[in-house]
């Protein structure tokens, strides 16, 4: 977690707003933090360690997954 740059983090904060819109997962304002916590990164939105964005990330990937399958 701690090799990701500015780039990479708005590039994971757009997908998750492209993947969280659909269900109502709003962050307009987040970017990526320069600020990190005991060797964390965090990204601005709650000041949110970047392992929660990810972890987010892979459980709408999941749910989209699953809505696929019931389809």
């Amino acid at each position: 977690m701690r090799d990701y740059n500015a780039q990479q983090i708005t590039l994971l904060l757009g997908e998750l707003h492209r993947r969280g819109l659909p269900h109502g997962l709003l962050w307009g304002s987040a970017s990526p933090g320069e600020t990190t916590l005991t060797g964390h990164i965090l990204v601005d939105f709650g000041n949110a360690p970047l392992s929660t964005l990810v972890n987010l990330l892979h459980l709408l990937t999941d749910l989209e997954r699953e809505h696929e399958r019931d389809r």
